[in-house]
């Protein structure tokens, strides 16, 4: 079955959360800049915070998407997405499924899944109800540079699917354009976003491509 739940903004940039962004006035001030740019869909992702501060950040990043009409997915942790009453949740391939997901956060959640470089994995989502696929790493990814490679033809397999298609990994403005060609409906960006001298005027660069 497709996914369930209100995919209407699941398309343009995908900004996800450097996880090692500890520093909370920091995040949230990067963050406010791309909303305030137009960002509409926003992940947390943070692999080095305890439970005090994942539970700070969470909440006043809901805060922050809520008050630009974005949408805030938490990486990974359903729980922490139920407690704060986030959008939705992305899955990879060693965390809870796509049901017990629905079944916390509920059919309107978003629940996004990681296939990486696999069709089969990516029909099996669909299957099961996902709200987008994210097929990656697609270019060297300073994030996680032990991805495995996918190439822009899997996009095109995809591209009549019904799903949303995620394209993930080493994305910068001079490469996005050739996955937007090949079928993405999102870009996932971490670096070349948060790292950028202009984050408000980046964020709308990478607008733009759609």
């Amino acid at each position: 079955m497709q996914g369930t739940s209100n995919t209407e903004q699941l398309s343009g940039l995908y900004a996800i959360t450097d996880c090692s962004a500890n520093d909370s006035g920091l995040l949230f001030k990067q963050v406010e800049s791309a909303l305030d740019a137009g960002l509409r869909l926003l992940q947390y992702r943070n692999k080095n915070a305890d439970a005090n501060l994942l539970l700070t950040q969470a909440k006043t990043l809901r805060k922050l998407c809520h008050q630009y009409a974005a949408q805030l997915i938490i990486n990974d942790n359903i729980e922490l997405a139920k407690i704060i009453h986030a959008d939705g949740v992305h899955l990879g391939r060693d965390d809870p499924s796509i049901h017990l997901a629905r079944q916390q956060l509920g059919k309107q959640a978003i629940v996004g899944v990681s296939c990486y470089n696999s069709l089969p994995l990516a029909f099996d989502a669909q299957h099961q109800g996902a709200s987008y696929v994210a097929f990656g790493s697609f270019f060297a990814s300073p994030t996680k540079p032990e991805a495995v490679p996918a190439s822009p033809e899997l996009l095109e397999s995809w591209r009549e699917q019904p799903t949303p298609a995620c394209a993930i990994g080493g994305i910068t403005l001079n490469n996005a354009a050739n996955l937007t060609q090949h079928g993405a409906d999102m870009l996932a960006v971490i670096s070349d976003l948060w790292r950028s001298e202009n984050i408000h005027q980046q964020t709308r660069d990478y607008l733009s491509l759609f």
